[in-house]
């Protein structure tokens, strides 16, 4: 009987000898489905882009025990209720499709949205010193206050990535760990407890299948998911080698945004951040609203209901229209309210002053 279920095909095309995520990804697009690519003929595999006749007869004579490892894994998966996510989804999230070597599929346990607004990667070193520890918390307490529903990105290990998510739960923001290995287990082992939060604050994601050993390329491998589900990576604390460092080279590859704290030319464990800053791969910053300045990310702070009644607008037609649109060029606002500039200019001025709103480059106003 032929198998219909497409995730099976997705996860088989993972297993199969000779597929990297790359190639995985030419085969899925080119064929259009993962179970075109198994169904396909040697002269059909042949023919598509970037594959040779070896990998062609590799990718064949693997084909049956890696369906036979995808029908364990599918298993596995329905039995635990993990979300497959594969390359061709609509909801897959549009940040990591961007990456030339994002994986075809990906397993997700938890409650965050992955195409969230706003995205960030906390990493650094995992002997992290009192410094990377309160820079750690000072920054994503900062960042939370600005922005209550950005989500923080880490690795869950040793360190500064723990630190991150503790205090992302802390302020009460989501958080999402990458893992090293599958879904089947939380390495190390005494962070059990901090992925437990994940799973209702966030979430725990990985696209290694059940029962492989967290070895260190694994580690390597899933930095490229923390770089490529972000708009930007920060990193707190890192020697001059280190899993940081590699997040941070990808996401610079990407095309992402990369920020990294200064620290003492004497210290070592600030060495690797120094050394990112030094060679204009990371922007230095000395805070949360650093980032958020480089980033041109406006601040939309979330009052208390007492400070929210004290932010009253004056009965202003200018202040009506601000609040209908949003913004507004003052030459196309002087056009909308029938006059002159040199006027509006005045009134505009007038209205700054007394906190109600905002001038904003190009001539654009907003509510403040």
């Amino acid at each position: 009987m032929k198998i219909t279920d497409e995730r099976l095909y997705l996860i088989a095309l993972t297993a199969l000898k000779g597929i990297g995520d790359v190639l995985a990804r030419h085969l899925l697009l080119y064929f259009g489905s993962a179970a075109d690519v198994f169904n396909a003929s040697k002269g059909q595999l042949t023919n598509a882009p970037g594959i040779g006749s070896v990998t062609v007869e590799q990718l064949w004579n693997s084909k049956t025990e890696a369906l036979k490892r995808a029908e364990k894994e599918l298993e596995f998966v329905e039995k635990k209720k993990i979300r497959m996510y594969g390359f061709l989804d609509e909801d897959y999230p549009h940040r990591l499709k961007e990456c030339q070597d994002a994986p075809v599929v990906f397993y997700w346990k938890g409650n965050a949205d992955l195409n969230a607004a706003k995205i960030i990667s906390v990493v650094g070193t995992r002997k992290y010193t009192d410094y990377g520890r309160k820079l750690t918390e000072t920054f994503i307490a900062d960042i939370s206050k600005m922005f209550p529903d950005i989500i923080i990105v880490s690795g869950l290990a040793y360190g500064i990535d723990v630190c991150a998510h503790r205090n992302a739960l802390r302020n009460n923001l989501p958080t999402i760990a990458v893992l090293a290995h599958g879904l089947d287990r939380i390495y190390p082992a005494v962070h059990r407890n901090v992925a437990s939060e994940l799973l209702t604050h966030g979430g725990v994601l990985s696209d290694f299948m059940s029962g492989g050993d967290p070895v260190r390329e694994n580690f390597l491998r899933r930095n490229r998911i923390i770089a490529g589900l972000a708009d930007a990576t920060i990193v707190v604390e890192s020697a001059v080698k280190g899993g940081s460092l590699v997040t941070a080279d990808i996401a610079f590859s990407y095309g992402r945004d990369v920020f990294a704290f200064p620290g003492r030319t004497s210290d070592e464990r600030s060495a690797g951040c120094n050394r990112l800053i030094q060679m204009n791969k990371a922007a230095l910053i000395n805070s949360a609203a650093d980032m958020v300045k480089l980033m041109c990310w406006d601040v939309d702070l979330v009052a208390a209901p007492e400070q929210q009644q004290a932010l009253k607008f004056p009965d202003n037609p200018i202040i009506r229209l601000l609040a209908e649109k949003g913004e507004f060029q003052i030459n196309d606002l002087a056009i909308e309210m029938d006059l002159p500039v040199h006027r509006l200019t005045s009134m505009l001025f007038e209205l700054e002053l007394e906190g109600h709103i905002r001038a904003l480059p190009g001539g654009v106003y907003k509510l403040a």
